[in-house]
């Protein structure tokens, strides 16, 4: 484990108020989490992301999949998903997560970014099948990416650096106070794997 990430602190808040955001660093070895990202890249039912936005059909570069405890359908964007079963890694990530941050969670909304160009806009997950008020938890493997906060109502802003291995929590009111987003940036040349575990309403 990087020896500098053992001083971060899981319990601090990073949001000044309506809501928390814990980020606990690193919680992969190097090894491991290069392991992992290899085996993402490679065995993950990956597509083409699609919106639809003012009744026209969007495709975009970022590829995504699904994944849960049973073919729950999440709709975002206008777009209905079904899960796919659990994979034995993604298992694994998701009991070592839930280890740490004292959660449960029983899906997992995945994101494969080729490189800096791809990025998501501002938004909020407060889709009605996701339980209200619920835990997500990111776990960032790949080219290290800025991920940034900004209040709905003051317009305030934080950032933070997702490192390779590491992860960070949104729960309570984060989600109605809150919108994220992940900028692109030409920096930024290699992928970037994001694992987002969720509580489905079931």
């Amino acid at each position: 484990m990087d020896l500098f990430n053992d001083e971060i602190d899981g319990s601090t808040n990073l949001l000044p108020k309506d809501g928390i955001v814990n980020y606990y660093g690193k919680i992969l070895a190097q090894s491991e989490a290069n392991n992992y990202y290899e085996c993402l890249l490679q065995t993950i039912d990956w597509k083409n992301d699609q919106a639809m936005i003012y009744g026209k059909l969007l495709i975009t570069k970022r590829k995504v999949a699904w994944y849960g405890d049973t073919d729950f359908e999440y709709t975002y964007s206008n777009i209905v998903k079904r899960a796919l079963p659990w994979t034995p890694e993604l298992l694994a990530l998701k009991q070592l997560v839930e280890e740490k941050t004292s959660e449960q969670f029983n899906s997992c909304l995945m994101n494969l970014y080729h490189t800096g160009d791809e990025g998501m806009a501002w938004h909020s997950d407060g889709e009605k099948e996701l339980k209200k008020n619920g835990a997500i938890a990111s776990l960032s493997l790949g080219a290290e990416r800025k991920f940034a906060f900004k209040h709905k109502t003051t317009n305030e802003t934080i950032s933070i650096i997702l490192e390779h291995g590491s992860l960070l929590v949104m729960k309570d009111t984060t989600q109605t106070h809150w919108l994220h987003r992940l900028p692109p940036t030409k920096k930024v040349t290699q992928p970037r794997v994001n694992l987002t575990f969720r509580m489905m309403n079931v």
